[in-house]
């Protein structure tokens, strides 16, 4: 056997919140770290040149998305039936096929970086100064991206490995946070450090996912991805409606960043995203229910009944819920107060963008177990099809409020579009379990009868 294992819960569910628990361990510290770090930043640069710093940033986060295939997704959805079969040798030619597009994309991206940052910067309302230094830091964040080691390690259900690869990201950004406000903090120092961080974290999740299966995880493999996408039937057809599923997801998450800097300007994008960054951090709850959940509903799918995939889908769903109501309580309560502290009273004006933003993070951490059980039961199409109206719904929200509601405005468009996509993705998703439920019953009675 090749990949390396550890104990875990019987129950779906108690495998599900052992990898949360994990998760939750290494994204509190890096909580605390990225509270710090963002202070650092705040308080360093003041209003504008974070304002530019976030537009830079946002900028590379929505290429990255764009370019990005989220191949993860891929490995995770497919290399779950390797994993369960312990055909390492598929599995490996899988996660290969899964880097080799990953680095697809990052050509591609810096091509589109090129384009958007050097014709397009003043509509960003980009420092001229910053083109050069903005290019080369999108440029690293493309070729950092780890969505193929990502997926490797999911997929083998190793959260815990994932967790202590995962902490260099914020500790390294608090650590040279901290050197460059010893040295004399500026923009494109700082800019440096998030690059270098980001490039050394890829490094060493592929060298994670060799550890944790050395017999897959080979360069040989890079050359049998006609084979990859033999042994994995509807791959081409999943790749790209994900890809096109997880572009409109980027579109409601980095869209409304760079609409604020294009309408209004710099200062009030410095505003947005430290709004969104904390409304982020409020709701770290939901990339990690995100993680685990679709790791363990994807397993559960090929491993478990069917009345059990669908506890552990209702459950989820269920406790997420909560969580959410949780949230918004937490920041209409203390957000303000929590601004100011974090960054100053400069910064206080934020929290009207903070309570919508927590909002949306909240329909969001809600629907942590709908695409899964779409993408799981081959029904891809519909969560793309719900992504799709739920941008259509931010989008034609955004166009009405940001001009004359400013940030905030900006920010109940995203609440709004998140209420969309979880009303149309969570309708599909109950549907299909439905759906499903169903045929495999009628499965049973025939074979029970015959």
């Amino acid at each position: 056997m090749t990949g390396k294992v550890r104990p875990m819960p019987e129950s779906l569910l108690g495998r599900m919140f052992a990898n949360v628990a994990w998760l939750l361990g290494g994204k509190g510290f890096g909580a605390v770290c990225s509270l710090a770090y963002l202070a650092i930043l705040t308080r360093s640069l003041g209003l504008k040149d974070f304002g530019h710093f976030s537009l830079i940033f946002g900028t590379s986060q929505a290429l990255i998305a764009i370019a990005g295939f989220q191949t993860w997704r891929v490995v995770v959805r497919y290399g779950a039936k390797h994993v369960h079969e312990k055909d390492w040798g598929a599995f490996g030619r899988l996660g290969m096929l899964a880097g080799a597009l990953d680095a697809v994309g990052a050509i591609l991206g810096c091509l589109i970086a090129w384009i958007a940052i050097y014709q397009f910067g003043d509509v960003l309302d980009l420092n001229p100064r910053l083109m050069d230094t903005a290019f080369w830091f999108v440029v690293a964040a493309l070729w950092a991206l780890v969505s193929a080691p990502t997926g490797i390690v999911r997929a083998l259900d190793r959260f815990d490995m994932a967790v202590y690869v995962e902490a260099i990201v914020p500790l390294g950004r608090l650590l040279g946070g901290l050197a460059v406000w010893w040295t004399g903090p500026t923009l494109v120092k700082f800019l440096i450090v998030w690059a270098a961080v980001d490039l050394i974290e890829s490094v060493i999740y592929w060298a994670m996912a060799k550890y944790l299966a050395p017999d897959s995880i080979r360069l040989r493999n890079l050359f049998h991805w006609k084979a990859a996408a033999e042994e994995n039937p509807g791959i081409g057809r999943f790749f790209m409606i994900t890809y096109a599923s997880a572009s409109l997801e980027a579109t409601m998450r980095h869209g409304p960043l760079l609409a604020v800097g294009y309408f209004i300007g710099t200062s009030a994008a410095g505003l947005y995203r430290l709004a969104h960054q904390l409304a982020q951090g409020l709701s770290k709850l939901s990339g990690l229910l995100t993680r685990a959940a679709y790791a363990e509903i994807s397993r559960a799918r090929v491993a478990a009944k069917v009345e059990e995939f669908r506890k552990l889908a209702v459950q989820t769903t269920k406790i997420a819920g909560v969580a959410g109501m949780l949230l918004v309580g937490i920041a209409v309560a203390i957000g303000g107060d929590m601004l100011a502290l974090l960054s100053g009273e400069e910064f206080r004006p934020a929290f009207t963008v903070l309570i919508p933003l927590t909002v949306a993070a909240s329909f969001e951490l809600a629907s942590v177990a709908f695409e899964p059980v779409l993408h799981s039961t081959g029904r891809a199409r519909y969560a793309l099809a719900a992504r799709l109206i739920a941008v259509c719904a931010m989008v034609t929200a955004l166009l009405i409020f940001v001009q004359s509601g400013g940030a905030p405005g900006a920010a109940w468009a995203v609440a709004l579009g998140g209420a969309v996509g979880y009303l149309a993705m969570g309708s599909m998703a109950l549907i299909t379990l439905k759906r499903v439920t169903r045929e495999e019953t009628s499965r049973d009675s025939a074979e029970a009868s015959g």
